[in-house]
């Protein structure tokens, strides 16, 4: 089949690595109760939040990651290269489990604390500890907050051949997505977990923001321009945001919910982020729209120095994430032991950001430092003159070079008179 699908053009999309800092950053807040600081991030002032930015972003550079692989080298290629990083992250996600729950089993026996290991899901770990490790390699067994990698894990597994088809047919591919979320909402799929329940991230529906992403970024932001341009949509979105933001304050404060007829708080409330809610999805596709609209790839504003660290946070996404959940609970450990003020929420969340960017920037570095330098151009070579033999009289002339400058030769001494002998 030929291809349809139109690749982004070449350089990096700072605006990617922006936002992707910046979810990375809003997921580290809301991991920590009782923090006054994660009112800075937009779950609390619409429907979607920073995982639907986390799940958008990395369909959008996978596909325009691998898209290009994939067509000079063939499918085989691009798909085991996706495969690769697929392994990547699966270790990424078992270093980070097996830290996680020996942390959570060291504050808990350190501190006399049973009550957090329920609070984070880890008892099973007590009652039979082999099958709940088993469980948690094969991704079944999670405990609180790490849901969202192993979500990213199985929808880089399974997209090898949608990349194949989003080439060729990408509205098509679209459609077929939109199908399997709408199929897999009315009938309720979704993939077990252990011991009980299932996948707090359902894998069926969260499919249609990452497939969304790849399929914007291999031209549907292009051809859907005129939809993105347009002064209604424009309208449209600023009205429905304005909405989300009333039915999401309604749901966070009981007394203002109260004057909100039922049908109308019961729709939004509580926000159903397992099956990804519709009104959820149209929520962040208009504010993709809003930002393609308003904040075009090369706006100066993306060198200014304030927007650094998040950017650096960006492009280092997947150990900031790791790092990010892990202090999560560290900083929610620190407010439970110690008075949870108001200063302590500040200075643990002000810290920790800290320490993702140091993360961040030390990696960058890392990297830096296992390239190759760059060779040193070869000095010039500097022309020997060899003297020229005395004439009759015994004199020796002056040598010159071709422009006809003269050049001073050194006086020679035999080896005897260095040495002394005669």
């Amino acid at each position: 089949m030929e291809i349809h699908a139109t690749l982004p053009p070449k350089g990096r999309d700072l605006r990617l690595d922006l936002f992707r800092g910046l979810a990375n950053w809003a997921i580290f807040l809301d991991h920590i109760p009782n923090n006054v600081v994660n009112w800075a991030t937009t779950r609390n002032y619409g429907f979607s939040d920073a995982a639907d930015l986390f799940v958008f972003i990395s369909g959008y550079t996978a596909s325009f990651v691998y898209a290009k692989m994939m067509l000079e080298r063939g499918f085989v290629v691009g798909a085991t290269r996706l495969i690769k990083r697929v392994w990547q992250l699966y270790v990424a996600h078992v270093i980070l489990f097996v830290i996680y729950i020996a942390a959570i089993g060291y504050v808990a026996q350190r501190f006399h604390d049973a009550d957090i290991i329920s609070e984070f899901n880890v008892a099973g770990l007590i009652a039979d500890p082999i099958q709940t490790l088993t469980q948690g390699l094969l991704l079944k067994f999670k405990p609180l907050n790490l849901d969202v990698l192993p979500l990213y894990i199985v929808l880089m597994a399974l997209f090898p051949p949608v990349l194949w088809l989003m080439l060729r047919k990408p509205d098509l591919t679209m459609l077929a997505s939109l199908a399997l979320y709408f199929a897999a909402r009315h009938y309720g799929w979704n993939l077990n977990a252990f011991p009980e329940g299932q996948w707090y991230f359902n894998p069926f529906t969260w499919q249609l923001l990452f497939v969304f992403g790849a399929w914007f970024a291999l031209g549907g932001a292009t051809s859907s321009r005129w939809l993105i341009t347009s002064p209604y949509v424009l309208y449209f979105g600023i009205a429905y945001l304005l909405f989300a933001l009333v039915m999401t304050m309604a749901g966070r404060f009981p007394a203002f919910g109260e004057m909100f007829p039922s049908w109308l708080y019961d729709a939004f409330n509580p926000n159903d982020k397992t099956f990804l809610a519709p009104y959820r999805v149209l929520h962040f596709v208009l504010i993709a729209f809003l930002v393609v609209r308003f904040l075009p790839k090369d706006w100066p504003g993306l060198e200014w120095k304030v927007f650094r660290p998040m950017i650096k946070c960006g492009q280092q996404s997947l150990a900031v994430f790791c790092v990010g959940i892990f202090l999560s609970f560290v900083a929610h450990f620190l407010l439970t032991m110690s008075s949870g003020s108001l200063t302590a929420q500040v200075v643990v969340s002000v810290v920790g950001i800290a320490i993702l960017c140091g993360v961040a920037y030390y990696i960058s570095w890392s990297k830096q430092q296992d390239k190759p330098r760059p060779k040193a151009a070869p000095k010039p070579a500097v022309p020997i003159v060899t003297p020229a033999p005395a004439d009759a009289d015994g004199a020796v002339p002056t040598p010159h070079t071709p422009s006809g400058v003269p050049v001073i030769v050194a006086s020679q001494t035999s080896d005897s008179a260095d040495t002394g002998k005669a």
